[in-house]
């Protein structure tokens, strides 16, 4: 501001600012603490219904109608609205133009600050505010799902065989309302601010400097209003669908399914008009459409060589093709293989190979243009943190990026930059190949007298990926930009006179290639009746040996492995070992369950913090009255009996720790009650 970084030393609430209450700014102890509002759970509400329907047409067809709807209510809670306004807000609209004229009342400078949209030189950089009277951002959706679905299906004989035959129709729908409650139109704004004699009518003069709880309410009433935004998704499907057995070979008949199916998806996002027209205070969002068709036919064979002599208890092969024909990209077609070879009663042994398929979404392919907010540090500061005043090479790769060669920009690490995300038509599908490789062992001789149920499995697989859909990382684009002078990472960052960091360009592509590979592994024990209930044990474990991230080699930038490691940005962790285990006593008319979750610890990529080795515990108890027929439970549980809280992370967005691996701190206990008809 004039030269200067000020914040107020106090709120004040009496009077109109003047330059004697403000203080120089410091990040480390003035930055506001958003993280405290943001709901990590969703409080919601659904209600629905359904409708079964079955006709018997002949012996030998079958009409079958199913309709299924369901309404949504939630609410999402954010912290309040972050009010940038400058020619360095970056916010990407009318807010980055807005100038705060001499006149305003509350105006402590005495001068015009100009943001240069008119033409006379900037003088100030950006005003940063937290817009605490607007109270939590409040954002309330209401959505309506619908699915209709009709089958004809039947039967009819192929010399001695049976042949079966269904006919699939299906409509779905999805449209969700959301009004978000505490945003503010940045045009009402640009007038409050504006030369006094301007602001007549309804207008009332708004107070940017006077710290929370200087806005009054008629301010609020002025510049603030309700977001309302709509979007509709439909499904049109048809398929039809043929399978029987041909003929015979040693371990059984030779079984087929051929099918087609031909869908049609659409869907729609229209922002509230405000928003459109780019004059929102939040993040800023475009409208967007679009719609694709795929057909497909396929083909499954089934061929049991072996079944019932020695060291061949069962030997089979199974295969299988795809092939699509999508509007959006054109053709591909995809082939799968597997073997299962049973050598003795006891022991099975299988493998296979599967090619897949992601078609990029209709969001990916259309969304408009729309900002996310990540915490990213940009090379080019010359704060603390930064490596312009050390680095010869950033310090000339940053100034070729308009970072002013005086050492001026001094944005401080640890905040926020805009990252401009949209869809693209150019998308190509995912498509990965997948190995697998497993045994089931399941003892007879324990079986009766030692257990009902007892079976150890364990699987391999090995996944690669190519063609993965998402942006090239900011902190990846800064960091090519600022280290290598790499044209197309310095293409994407637009930078405002100051230096400071405008915008980040995220546009989607196909980008990375995704190595993976790890065990999963199960064990499963049920006890004969004791004391009219049995007591069962199921333990399920993962090992994760690789999960790499390779960069396309134009990107020129190292392989990211994960396992082991904590993303953070988004927040997602690669444990190298997870396991659950369930230990239960049930009886027709009670019983009782423990569930032990436990998770590896994981490094976070900054090299210096890590999540330590995590442990949940869920109880669980059910009483079902004989008298009732047992078709009545009531279930109690209580999930994290413990209070474990999660580690803490700190390079995480959304808190101070991972939501997508870890519970949100606290006990979560229920109560359920079913009937059986």
């Amino acid at each position: 501001m004039l030269g200067q970084s000020l914040t107020l030393s106090a709120p004040i609430l009496d009077r109109a600012p003047v330059l004697s209450d403000y203080r120089n700014y410091s990040s480390a102890t003035d930055s506001f603490n958003f993280q405290p509002y943001n709901y990590l759970l969703t409080p919601s509400e659904r209600y629905g219904g359904f409708i079964n329907l079955k006709a018997e047409l002949s012996d030998n067809i079958n009409l079958r109608t199913r309709m299924v709807y369901q309404h949504r209510g939630s609410t999402t809670i954010a912290a309040p609205l972050p009010l940038f306004i400058g020619p360095d807000a970056g916010n990407g609209n009318l807010l980055d133009t807005i100038s705060i004229d001499a006149s305003n009342p509350y105006n402590p400078f005495g001068v015009t600050l100009s943001s240069g949209a008119d033409g006379t030189p900037a003088n100030y950089s950006t005003v940063r505010r937290r817009f605490v009277e607007g109270g939590p951002r409040t954002f309330t959706q209401s959505v309506d799902t619908m699915t209709m679905a009709a089958t004809l299906d039947g039967s009819f004989d192929v010399g001695s065989r049976t042949w079966y035959w269904d006919v699939n129709g299906i409509y779905g729908s999805n449209n969700a309302h959301q009004t978000f409650t505490g945003n503010l139109n940045a045009a009402k704004l640009a007038q409050a601010l504006g030369p006094v004699g301007n602001c007549t009518g309804e207008c009332v003069p708004f107070n940017i400097f006077g710290g929370a709880g200087s806005i009054t309410q008629a301010m609020l009433d002025y510049v603030t209003f309700d977001e309302h935004d709509r979007s509709t998704q439909e499904l049109w499907d048809a398929t039809a669908n043929l399978s029987g057995e041909l003929f015979d070979l040693p371990g059984g008949a030779v079984a087929f399914a051929v099918g087609y199916e031909h869908r049609d998806q659409r869907a729609s996002y229209t922002p509230d008009p405000i928003i459109t027209a780019g004059l929102g205070a939040d993040v800023p969002t475009s409208p967007a459409a679009g719609s694709f068709n795929v057909d497909e036919v396929y083909g499954e064979i089934r061929i049991p060589i072996l079944a019932d002599v020695p060291f061949f208890q069962k030997l089979e092969l199974d295969g299988a093709v795809r092939h699509s024909n999508y509007s959006s990209f054109g053709s591909n077609t995809t082939f799968t293989a597997s073997g299962l070879w049973k050598p003795v009663k006891d022991l099975l042994f299988r493998g296979g190979y599967a090619e897949s398929l992601r078609a990029p979404s209709i969001g990916e392919l259309y969304a408009g243009r729309s900002r996310t907010d990540a915490t990213i540090d940009d090379p080019c500061t010359s704060a603390a943190g930064g490596a312009f005043q050390t680095n010869a090479t950033v310090r000339a790769n940053c100034i070729a990026n308009g970072v002013p060669a005086d050492g001026s920009y001094a944005e401080p690490t640890g905040g926020q930059l805009g990252i401009f995300s949209q869809g693209s038509t150019a998308l190509k599908p995912e498509t990965a190949k997948t190995w697998t490789l497993g045994g089931v062992y399941s003892p007879s001789w324990a079986r009766g007298n030692y257990a009902t149920t007892l079976s150890l499995e364990v699987n391999y697989y090995n996944i690669s990926l190519k063609n993965a859909i998402d942006s090239v990382p900011a902190s990846l684009t800064l960091s090519r930009c600022a280290y290598e002078a790499d044209p197309v990472s310095c293409a994407a960052i637009s930078r405002t006179g100051s230096g400071s960091v405008a915008g980040i360009n995220g546009v989607l592509q196909n980008l990375n290639a995704i190595k993976t590979d790890g065990i999963d592994a199960s064990f499963n024990y049920r006890s004969p009746v004791i004391s009219n209930g049995t007591i069962g044990l199921n333990v399920n474990a993962a090992w994760l040996f690789k999960y790499n991230v390779e960069p396309p080699a134009d990107l020129n930038a190292p392989t990211q492995k994960y396992a082991g490691t904590e993303r953070g940005s988004p927040d997602q962790a690669y444990p190298k070992f997870k396991a659950n285990a369930t230990l239960d006593w049930s009886t027709p008319g009670y019983g009782a369950s423990f569930t032990g979750r436990y998770i590896s610890g994981v490094d976070e990529r900054d090299g210096e913090h890590s999540l330590g080795r995590t442990f949940y515990g869920d109880i669980q108890l059910y009483i079902s009255p004989a008298w009732m027929d047992h078709r009545t439970r009531l279930t109690f549980g209580v999930n994290n009996l413990f209070d474990q809280d999660p580690p803490a992370c700190f390079t995480c967005d959304s808190a101070n720790f991972d939501p997508t691996t870890y519970d949100v701190p606290g006990q979560f206990g229920y109560l359920r009650l079913t009937y059986k008809m």
